[in-house]
């Protein structure tokens, strides 16, 4: 019986900053298909990275920021796309941002902002995307996040 592969080429990341008045996520303005959609920081994982790995050199390539802090975001984001005929995995971290520091965009994105979870939901094309939002805000932001998610990146190896 033939099956559907599942791939993870993926990694995702929603970055998140504490505001004065409220907890903002970072969303980006694509460039690049899908064109003109707001999305997360995402990229494919490279040879011999690992999906943690990619979603922080995705983060400094596509904003300059680095994390305070890296959590595996306990969640994957999941789409099919028919260009490959097969159902897309892309395991999800969460980074937690210094309200200082400032985003310098590369050219995969013309724009970017800091929003709401309320916003951000609203913003996003896919219901995936809204999915891992209303998950990283009820899990990270609405709760402690568990001490077992946090990722040591003292010692990242490329």
């Amino acid at each position: 019986m033939p099956e559907t592969p599942i791939r993870a080429l993926l990694s995702s990341l929603v970055a998140v900053r504490q505001s004065e008045t409220q907890s903002e996520v970072l969303l980006l303005k694509r460039t690049r298909t899908p064109a003109g959609e707001w999305c997360q920081i995402s990229g494919s994982i490279e040879e011999g990275e690992t999906a943690w790995q990619a979603a922080l050199r995705e983060l400094q390539e596509e904003t300059s920021l680095k994390p305070v802090s890296l959590y595996s975001g306990d969640i994957s984001e999941q789409f099919y796309e028919a260009a490959r005929d097969a159902i897309i995995l892309a395991p999800v971290f969460v980074a937690f941002i210094d309200q200082a520091h400032k985003v310098m965009l590369n050219h995969e994105h013309s724009e970017y902002r800091w929003v709401g979870f309320d916003e951000a939901v609203e913003m996003v094309a896919f219901g995936g995307q809204r999915r891992v939002l209303r998950w990283v805000e009820g899990e990270f932001v609405k709760r402690t996040p568990s001490e077992y998610l946090l990722i040591s990146t003292a010692a990242t190896p490329k």
